[in-house]
């Protein structure tokens, strides 16, 4: 193939989409500014590094994160045979070596004659075909140069409230209802008690918080006018400054009244649909910063709450990603310039296989637009494809990174009560979804 391609960023997006160019043909530069320079989170020097934890998380098909790695398996990924053999014991989850798990991946990367390593920074985004998989703390002139192109659609911090299933709320203790009654009910309202309320407080001020790291609290070059969570207090913070705090704030009652009770409350929590199919919510203006056993305990007294499905944890945290849904489109190229693809953190999927896969979609979509293909979105039903439409679905507001969870894929139809039957109903019709649409191109 003639056509050339940039790749930014050797982690393991970057390294998918480079593998999947390589082997449809193409000829890739595949630029890693290490070992010239590090993140302030990077310290090894190979290729798809590890930064947190080494779990790649569930194996079993029928998790969320089983039927991701299934659906990257049957795509011909690079990091998940890798991880497969550099794996160590964790029950039931995929963890692997750190150290081995890396030297495999530059291995394979190094070793394909398609693929050329360029050891340097890139401060700004070239000309020609590029795929830019720079990772969550993207920063310096690169970062101003995304900013610019993508119109200001640039976040430079990650403070998410949790979001839920909206299946596995209690519908007896919550009921659907806009402030003053204007608009449509569009909000989902958990009604208080004085005493539920009381009780709440207390357990939410003196919960556990999780340890900020010193690259979440840093300034990111290039960015003067950054400021670290900036209007985004966390909730158990405004808990402690008293009792009555969170009742002029997030929990304030005004204007909704509980149609069991034809009263106002004494304090709300309400939940903002998250998504166009309503199947997960947001809890609106619960940023946090507690460790996440202390959210799935204290948020769990919430009203309506008490059996709710988690399917991602609130987070604060220094983290650089672009507002897809509003310059995305889900084969993950940019809209205003169809050869600028984008993967890994940096488009709002969270998590280490989430990023890799992205990769694959970008490297995969890639060639087939130089091929002069159609490119392609995996159905809904599948893993990968509910998270491109994710991050590419314009009806989201306020975007926050997203990690697969079978809350994004749509239900099934099927009352299953049994969580494992249901959930393998669903990875079952994944995979045949998944296996209809590849015979079809």
């Amino acid at each position: 193939m003639s056509e050339k391609i940039t790749v930014i960023g050797a982690g393991l997006a970057g390294c998918e989409a480079a593998w999947q160019l390589a082997k449809a043909g193409f000829q890739v530069d595949l630029w890693e500014m290490k070992p010239v320079k590090f993140t302030p989170a990077h310290k090894y020097q190979g290729f798809a590094e590890l930064v947190c934890s080494n779990s790649l998380k569930a194996s079993r098909v029928n998790s969320a994160a089983g039927l991701l790695k299934e659906e990257m398996r049957r795509l011909g990924s690079l990091t998940v045979p890798c991880a497969e053999e550099t794996k160590v014991p964790a029950g039931g989850a995929l963890a692997v070596d750190r150290e081995k798990f890396s030297d495999l991946v530059t291995e394979k990367i190094k070793s394909e004659p398609n693929i050329t390593v360029k050891c340097g920074e890139i401060t700004e985004i070239p000309d020609g075909n590029v795929i830019i998989a720079t990772g969550p703390l993207t920063a310096g002139g690169l970062a101003e140069s995304i900013e610019k192109l993508c119109g200001g659609y640039l976040s430079f911090h990650d403070a998410a409230a949790p979001i839920v299933t909206y299946e596995s709320l209690d519908k007896e203790r919550i009921f659907f209802a806009a402030r003053y009654g204007k608009g449509d009910d569009d909000y989902i309202n958990c009604p208080f008690t004085k005493e539920e309320y009381i009780e709440f407080w207390n357990e939410l001020k003196n919960a556990e918080s999780a340890p900020l790291h010193e690259f979440d609290t840093q300034k990111p070059k290039g960015n003067d006018d950054f400021t670290v969570y900036e209007g985004c207090m966390p909730i158990e913070v405004l808990a402690k400054r008293g009792e009555e705090t969170m009742r002029y704030g997030a929990m304030k009652p005004v204007g909704l009244y509980d149609p069991v009770t034809n009263r106002r409350p004494y304090a709300v929590v309400q939940l903002r649909k998250e998504n166009s199919g309503g199947t997960l919510y947001n809890i609106v203006g619960f940023q946090t910063n507690l460790k996440f056993g202390e959210q799935k305990r204290v948020f769990s007294m919430i009203p309506g709450l008490a059996n709710a499905e988690f399917v991602r944890y609130g987070v604060m945290h220094r983290n650089s990603f672009i507002n897809s849904p509003k310059v995305l489109d889900g084969d993950f190229s940019l809209r205003v310039r169809s050869n600028l693809f984008f993967a890994g953190q940096i488009t709002g999927v969270e998590g280490y296989m989430e990023s890799a896969a992205s990769g694959i979609m970008a490297g995969l979509n890639m060639a087939r637009r130089l091929q002069g293909k159609d490119t392609i979105i995996l159905p809904k039903e599948t893993m990968i494809g509910a998270l491109a439409r994710y991050i590419s679905d314009e009806t989201v507001e306020n975007f926050q990174p997203m990690g697969a969870n079978m809350g994004i894929l749509p239900e099934i139809g099927v009352r299953i009560k049994d969580k494992q039957e249901r959930y393998q109903v669903i990875a079952d019709r994944a995979l045949e979804a998944f296996e209809g649409f590849m015979r079809e191109v």
